[in-house]
């Protein structure tokens, strides 16, 4: 945002600090300044000047002026303008002489834009009677961030207030509110609801002459990076900039009715609106309507079929204050971010209206001459609260301050920044808010500690480490619980990646999720990103498809919540962790491997096949992992057709669940002191059949003495019926009381083989 110097200077008296140094104290002091530029550069040499007598160059476009420039005395000079001729007052700038089109040009003829006033450029400047040419101004350029939670800042009343205590001068107020006319105006206002709309203040005025604005009020616009219109228009940018209130003017002729409502739109409502284009409109939106329906939406933009005009002579001054949060949302729905709307989503105060009202009686006779005001005031306004007061202790202060200050130095800094200061007891201070930092911006003791550090400089604070007892930190048992998991993971290999918790619907229906299962977003932040995620698996299959363009083999993991409604309940959130193991083979060494991963972070998980697979998963390659009774998740290969080359082995394990049924302690167990002995166990059975079920078979016949089963190999082939196999296993037999004897073997042994003879097993001998 551009702050004009020289306006500055209007509200502070006897400022002397110049520009540059200026922005380094408002930068230490206030707002982080972006830099300091000459607005209208060409003015510091310029002067009016009279052309005595203009001949057009043969051959050229351009003429041979001959001019009484003043103290630069006459200069001739060669204009390229359409409208240079003899007699005109227009604008000379001495720039050296250079030959143009065969003549010697000492200087230039200006046109408005050259000068920094508008932005014409259709010809010379052409000076009337009474017409003072602008000053060069210096403009001061501070970033919109760094006053985002300082609307009194949007404007150079505001700023100037700050300049003003900064360096100890006085601020004016060039608002006169002995000007308003008392409560009852022409037109009526009602308001629906007080929340949206504080207050709403206009004046009616007659005999308007709609006119460009003096060349001081169109360059003190431009500078600022605002573009100069007419004198009514341009009247409302200059009160917006320096108080900073936004407000409208309406062609009270084109206005239905004697009543302006203040209420939401209707559903299916439209306007068309000053930048020609038409918004349709909803009960989410606040609007100003007559009689007819909406002419503006509120704090955001006028409509165009009651907007100002060159054959306007009535016009209705409306200065309004909105819910911060309504018109953010309504620009944001509209898509439309004015320079009203910037600062009406700050919470501006609503004092203000009304004092903008009376600088606009101050000034409007000198834009339109003759302007007559009709009435008095017309307004609807809720009860304006006074907001509280903050108890300041002198003490407390020095102590988050880190710096003792006497009473009268802190006395002094609130004062200058127009803040009531009482001391009912020494030491102690009572602190009334004005009403622009009222809003959102002052509340607490805290936030009167910011506001006294500020301006002493925080460089006169020595830094002191704090004079308290240090402990270590603990994180809590979720977070070290998911760092052991990250480290687990990052250990065997695996890459670790971030995704955002939104997905599309178009990600939602490629694996056969219903969108309606999903939370949706508001606002999203961005298109593609409408829905909270209930499974990592949409973002996990992006990276694998990018990566995939790039490597052979990859292995990724991702730990995430996913989200998952609860009807009208609060939704339920669950860490999961996701990893896939990609490469350009067959894909089974990757399934072994997160088999292996998951064996590894629940010791004893059981794998068992799906029946009954989702559409994103292999068909005979998919499993589901149960441990201690309970299914932990998923392990299975992507579906082929959801990759263009390669295959990829996912696990999905759900976080939550393993911690809440890890064992809290590990129970010791004291070093065996007897050996064990081991056999072996070979089966016959189909070729389809699982290993899983096979160890199950044995534990289910084992004896006390059988301490571990364990898969050792498979075999199929001759001399092997065809549609057989043989799956080996070792199993570990022993005592905590004694070594087994060769017949505490072999009836170990016996009672697993007749087990499994009555299941209908046949063992290789």
């Amino acid at each position: 945002m551009k702050f004009s110097y020289s306006w500055i200077r209007e509200f502070v008296e006897g400022l002397d600090v110049e520009a540059k140094d200026l922005e380094r104290l408002i930068t230490m002091k206030t707002a982080e300044c972006e830099g300091v530029e000459i607005a209208g550069e060409l003015l510091q040499d310029a002067v009016p000047a009279k052309v005595l007598s203009s001949v057009h160059i043969e051959g050229t476009h351009c003429s041979k002026a001959v001019v009484d420039a003043g103290k630069y005395g006459q200069r001739t000079v060669v204009c390229g303008a359409p409208n240079c001729r003899e007699g005109i007052t227009t604008v000379y700038v001495p720039l050296g002489i250079k030959r143009v089109a065969g003549v010697d040009s000492d200087g230039m003829l200006a046109s408005t834009n050259e000068l920094g006033i508008n932005k014409d450029h259709g010809g010379i400047v052409e000076l009337a009677d009474g017409d003072v040419l602008p000053v060069a101004d210096t403009v001061i350029e501070i970033d919109n961030k760094s006053i985002t939670h300082r609307p009194d800042l949007w404007g150079h009343h505001g700023m100037a207030r700050e300049v003003a205590a900064i360096t100890g001068k006085t601020l004016r107020d060039h608002v006169n509110l002995e000007l308003l006319p008392a409560l009852g105006g022409p037109v009526n206002v009602e308001i629906e609801d007080f929340t949206l709309c504080p207050r709403y203040s206009a004046l009616v005025f007659e005999n308007v002459t709609v006119q460009p604005s003096p060349l001081w009020l169109q360059h003190r616009l431009t500078a600022i990076g605002l573009n100069p219109i007419n004198n009514i228009v341009d009247l409302t940018n200059l009160l917006l900039a320096e108080l900073p209130q936004p407000m409208h003017a309406f062609d009270r002729e084109k206005l239905a009715g004697g009543t302006i409502f203040v209420r939401r739109a209707k559903a299916g409502e439209k306007l068309m609106a000053l930048n020609h284009e038409e918004y349709e409109l909803n009960p989410a939106n606040l609007v100003i309507t007559d009689a007819a329906g909406p002419v503006a939406v509120a704090g955001v933009i006028g409509g165009l079929d009651s907007a100002i005009s060159a054959t306007t002579t009535s016009i209705v001054l409306e200065s309004a204050n909105f819910n911060a949060s309504s018109v953010r949302k309504t620009s944001s729905a509209l898509k439309l971010r004015t320079d009203a709307s910037m600062r009406f989503e700050k919470a501006l105060d609503p004092v203000n209206t009304t004092r903008a009202l009376a600088r606009a009686l101050e000034l409007l006779p000198v834009l339109s001459p003759g302007i007559r005001l009709v009435g008095g005031l017309c307004q609807a306004s809720a009860e304006l609260k006074t907001a509280p007061s903050i108890d300041l202790d002198l003490h407390w202060l020095a102590r988050k301050l880190g710096r003792v200050l006497e009473a009268g130095e802190v006395r002094r800094i609130l004062e200058s920044l127009q803040f009531g200061v009482s001391e009912p007891q020494a030491g102690k201070f009572t602190v009334s808010v004005p009403t622009w930092r009222a809003t959102k911006d002052v509340a607490m003791p805290d936030d009167l500690v910011e506001e006294v550090g500020r301006m002493i400089g925080y460089s006169t604070i020595d830094p002191v480490p704090p004079l308290v007892p240090c402990a270590p930190s603990f994180d809590p048992p979720e977070r070290e619980f998911l760092r052991a998991k990250r480290r687990f993971m990052t250990s065997r290999g695996f890459n670790e990646v971030s995704n955002y918790s939104f997905i599309s619907e178009q990600e939602a229906a490629r694996f056969g999720f219903a969108a309606t299962d999903h939370i949706r977003v508001l606002n999203p932040i961005a298109a593609g990103q409408e829905l909270m995620r209930t499974s990592l698996l949409p973002g996990l299959h992006r990276n694998i498809a990018e990566n995939a363009k790039h490597f052979d083999q990859f292995r990724i993991f991702e730990i995430g919540r996913e989200i998952h409604k609860r009807g009208e309940e609060k939704p339920v959130e669950r860490q999961h962790l996701m990893a896939a193991v990609f490469a350009k083979d067959d894909g089974r060494a990757g399934l072994f491997e997160l088999k292996r991963t998951v064996e590894s972070l629940a010791s004893g998980v059981v794998v068992k096949p799906l029946a009954e697979t989702q559409s994103w998963q292999h068909p005979t390659r998919s499993a589901e992992l149960f441990w201690q009774g309970q299914r932990l998740g998923v392990l299975c290969e992507l579906h082929p057709s959801l990759l263009d080359a390669g295959r990829a082995a996912v696990l999905d394990v759900d976080l939550t669940l393993l911690q809440e049924i890890t064992p809290a302690a590990t129970k010791y167990q004291p070093i065996r002191r007897f050996p064990t002995s081991a056999f072996d166990l070979s089966i016959v059975t189909g070729t389809r059949e699982l290993a899983a079920t096979l160890e199950a078979a044995i534990r289910a016949n084992a004896g006390v003495l059988t301490e571990a089963v364990e898969y050792v190999r498979e075999y199929q082939g001759a001399p092997l019926p065809e549609g057989t196999k043989s799956v080996s296993f070792r199993v570990v037999v022993g005592a905590a009381d004694r070594t087994l004897s060769s017949a505490d073997i072999e009836a170990e042994r016996e009672k697993i083989v007749a087990g499994l003879a009555r299941a209908g097993y046949d063992l290789r001998v």
